[in-house]
């Protein structure tokens, strides 16, 4: 299949190309970037006049419930919504139903992704077994499978000493840790701690519950200088603690989750569950400084937090309902949000949902998406056309995710996805493009 993308504002941030240009795909790859070759006949022209042409999104954090959990997600739902939210690549956590401690469960979701033909799934192998903080996994096994990365999803390990020891493993093989900074005893609360929660009557979560974790982390990298990145900040300290961490030169990255990037504890309002979320929503100030530290580089990406909850779990008190919500599809006009509100660039803010967390992947990608991220000649044509124009509603009929909760319903969001090509695959395509 041969396509040309013609007419479309052409950016691609990892290498500051920014022109209006055309771009050609042959063979599930990029031919050409700026004018297409003159013996190039493609099958099917899409016409990107007026519209953005960037590489497909790169979300770094995404739950896909299967296997398992399926009665909150089907594979088939989740990458539809995927790659409906211009998603070409994502990477997905090992808290599935068994946890993805061992390399067959790893090879088995990666196979079933493939033969659906959608997005890029890029999985965390589990740091410990079981998740249960005790012993670890064979890292090695598990990176042959596909994992790109080890992590303890929202489980943290109660003893020092065995991430101490997951640290050392993972620095002298070069593999990435992630870890969302969560102290096991001060954050099991439900919402941040403050007047409102207090008011509501809800148990809080301090800001030490990730500041201390921080702390905890950074001295054990520096003994062991294992490359950690950092999911899902949700303080004004956690950014200071990170940037002073960075200027230090410690091999760390993070990102932010659209939550915590828009939204604030009084986004509850009267007990919606819809805003029950993890991390949970902080202050405005909270919020300001994670808008500040992904405009400065701080916080290297933005990641939808994609994780589907069906009906009956949300139908519950505040307290009791699971946390999280649906946000692949959100994750476009998110972001172009935070920049219009903020006065960022749009390719600095393209920049954080592609080459920048292609970026905290880096050598964890495999030859065939090497190119994650970025527009490349002779890399794997992950491409997605895009409207800064135009609003749109965002109701459950308008998601494809099986799990239609999100503290978003009833917005007017700006920008659209009107198309999505994976390895030169024509994924999905808006109605009206």
């Amino acid at each position: 299949m041969k396509i040309l993308i013609q007419n479309g504002r052409v950016i691609d941030p990892a290498s500051g190309f920014d022109t209006t240009a055309d771009v050609a795909i042959a063979a599930g790859r990029i031919v050409a970037v700026g004018q297409a070759p003159a013996d190039f006949t493609p099958n099917r022209v899409i016409d990107a006049q007026g519209c953005i042409v960037a590489p497909g999104l790169v979300d770094l954090a995404a739950r896909l419930r299967e296997p398992g959990q399926e009665h909150a997600g089907m594979l088939e739902s989740e990458m539809a919504a995927a790659v409906a939210g211009g998603v070409t690549s994502l990477v997905c956590s090992p808290d599935t139903d068994p946890v993805l401690d061992e390399p067959g469960l790893v090879e088995m979701l990666r196979y079933r992704a493939e033969k659906l033909h959608q997005a890029r799934v890029l999985p965390l192998g589990a740091l410990t077994l079981g998740l249960k903080g005790d012993v670890l996994t064979e890292m090695g096994q598990l990176t042959a499978a596909g994992c790109v990365g080890f992590s303890q999803a929202e489980v943290p390990i109660a003893s020092t000493q065995v991430l101490q020891r997951a640290l050392q493993y993972a620095s002298t093989f070069g593999y990435a840790v992630w870890l969302r900074p969560q102290e096991l005893h001060l954050g099991k609360g439900v919402a941040a701690s403050g007047p409102l929660a207090t008011r509501m009557g809800l148990a809080g979560v301090s800001v030490a519950a990730e500041t201390i974790a921080l702390h905890t982390i950074f001295e054990l990298v520096r003994s062991t200088q294992a490359r950690v990145h950092l999911c899902r900040i949700s303080s004004a300290q956690g950014v200071d603690l990170i940037r002073k961490a960075k200027a230090e030169g410690l091999p760390i990255t993070a990102d932010v989750s659209i939550n915590s990037l828009h939204l604030t504890d009084a986004d509850m309002g009267y007990f919606d569950s819809r805003a029950r979320l993890t991390p949970v929503l902080r202050q405005q100030r909270d919020r300001d400084a994670l808008r500040a530290g992904l405009a400065d580089g701080t916080l290297d990406a933005l990641v939808s937090d994609h994780t589907p909850v069906d009906a009956d779990a949300k139908a519950l008190p505040f307290a009791e309902a699971e946390p999280g919500a649906t946000g692949l599809e959100l994750l476009w006009s998110l972001a172009l949000k935070w920049g219009q509100e903020s006065g960022v660039p749009l390719p600095q803010v393209l920049s954080r949902i592609t080459a920048d967390p292609a970026r905290v992947l880096g050598a964890s990608l495999t030859t065939l998406q090497g190119s994650v991220g970025q527009l490349a000649v002779g890399g794997a044509a992950d491409v997605c056309v895009l409207s800064e124009q135009g609003h749109w509603p965002v109701t459950a009929q308008a998601l494809r995710s099986q799990g239609k909760s999100t503290p978003f319903s009833g917005y007017e969001l700006p920008g659209r996805v009107l198309a999505t090509v994976v390895g030169g695959h024509v994924a999905f395509e808006a109605a009206e493009a």
